[in-house]
């Protein structure tokens, strides 16, 4: 969980700005059409009921700039983060810390667009401020449950308390605290093992790791057993033993495998921009479904204890070092991946997504960062899972390029991908699963698990 304060300082200054309702302004409205009778009849009588009618609302405006409350809030979210979809429960301390009690108050809760938040209610009974007291009558405890739709970064707040008088001629409302950051990640699906848990050293991924990567020792000699294949013998370790002895590769303590996540839309060029506009309804349908897919695999391979490589195909957003509004080069031209291993990598990955923001612009490759030059000064040839939303002839050309580096290559292709483009990559070896839904990442996971075992055999 996590919470956030806001103090007594400037915000719990502001002024309230009381204002009339309607209703007082019909009683206003009326005592200046009475007053202007009396002068234009000679109606004398008149005056004394537009004085009145006059005073009345600015008696109510008086009484509730005076019954205004001090106080003090203090905000916490439960999750500290949450999942579009989910459900996020924010509870609000309010302390009054004003020398007179504060009674018959209404409080609502702001929010940024996408986020509903419960209309306005009335504020319990406040007491007096006890300095050094701890809770008590002077404090009240609100709670209400957000459900965001959409993964995203919101502000929440501040609290806006109100008062009324009470004939409701008159109104003020002053907004207490400042906002704090809701943060919605996408969805996470769990992804099926297939009845083999990718940490025990059985999975695909591990054979392919024991293949392919030459720098970790893992070979070692045990004795030999009924049904192991000779051409496992260790000969030098059963001339040593004097016993037949068989190699076996030992699990890797440190795993890895790759995620390429398309974030260029395409590329588009300044001529191109009206017909991205045009298609940018599906295209939002779509961004949001890859940064499903590439939550859940993600969240699976670093629960399996894998340290996992984020690469961006645009600028960096999530690269390590960048500040808030900086953007690097991009993970395929220059750029270190970004990478994330757990405990803790889980939820910085999860945070960082909820604040990637597609389209970015493109960075085409040059002669001196070439697309794909992180990839290929790797001397790991890692498992890689590229998430693609709407990549270009140049960019299906530039991965296709890529899947000697990668072992084994799958691409999870959005309905927005062109059927060029998966040709073409199917061409150079990638296995292509197509993704339309969420409900479909399960099976589809199930299938890159298949293609893994024969890119393995």
């Amino acid at each position: 969980m996590s919470a956030a304060t806001t103090g007594g300082g400037r915000s719990l200054r502001r002024d309230w700005w009381p204002r009339l309702s309607r209703r007082g302004w019909a009683f206003f409205v009326i005592g200046v059409a009475l007053v202007a009778g009396a002068l234009l009849f000679s109606r004398r009588e008149f005056l004394f009921i537009s004085f009145v009618l006059l005073s009345v609302p600015i008696v109510a405006l008086c009484y509730v700039v005076m019954r205004g409350a001090r106080v003090h809030v203090t905000r916490l979210f439960a999750p500290g983060i949450v999942s579009a979809g989910g459900e996020a429960v924010v509870s609000l301390t309010v302390r009054n810390i004003g020398r007179r009690a504060s009674f018959g108050a209404r409080w609502r809760d702001q929010a940024a667009a996408g986020i509903q938040v419960p209309h306005d209610a009335l504020l319990p009974s406040l007491g007096r401020h006890r300095p050094g007291a701890s809770g008590g009558d002077d404090t009240a405890r609100l709670e209400y449950t957000l459900r965001p739709r959409r993964r995203g970064v919101y502000d929440i707040g501040p609290l806006v308390l109100g008062m009324v008088d009470p004939f409701g001629l008159a109104y003020a409302e002053r907004p207490v605290g400042e906002p704090h950051d809701l943060v919605v990640t996408p969805r996470v699906s769990v992804l099926p093992d297939q009845g083999r848990a990718l940490s025990s050293g059985t999975g695909a991924l591990h054979e392919l790791l024991r293949h392919t990567n030459p720098n970790s020792d893992e070979l070692i000699a045990r004795e030999y057993r009924p049904g192991d294949a000779l051409r496992r013998v260790h000969w030098a370790a059963t001339a040593k033993r004097d016993e037949l002895m068989v190699r076996q590769e030992e699990q890797r303590s440190n795993p890895e495998a790759r995620i390429i996540l398309d974030t260029t839309l395409s590329g588009a060029s300044a001529a191109e921009l009206t017909a991205v506009r045009q298609r940018r309804g599906r295209l939002d349908t779509a961004v949001e479904l890859a940064l499903e897919a590439v939550a859940s695999i993600a969240m699976h391979l670093l629960a399996a204890g894998f340290r996992l490589d984020l690469v961006e195909t645009g600028p960096s957003q999530l690269g390590p070092g960048l500040s808030s509004g900086e953007q690097g080069r991009g993970g395929l031209r220059g750029d270190a991946p970004s990478t994330f291993r757990a405990p803790g990598g889980d939820r910085a990955l999860l945070e960082g997504l909820a604040n990637l923001q597609l389209p970015a612009p493109t960075i085409r490759a040059t002669e001196e960062e070439s697309a794909g030059s992180v990839l290929r000064n790797s001397s790991a040839h890692l498992p890689t899972f590229a998430v693609l939303i709407d990549i270009d002839e140049q960019e299906a050309a530039e991965l296709a390029a890529l899947r000697p580096f990668c072992g084994p290559a799958v691409a999870f292709l959005l309905g927005t991908v062109t059927r060029d483009a998966d040709e073409r990559l199917t061409a150079a070896g990638w296995h292509c699963i197509e993704l339309r839904n969420p409900e479909q990442l399960p099976d589809a996971w199930v299938e890159a698990q298949k293609g893994r075992v024969s890119d393995v055999a």
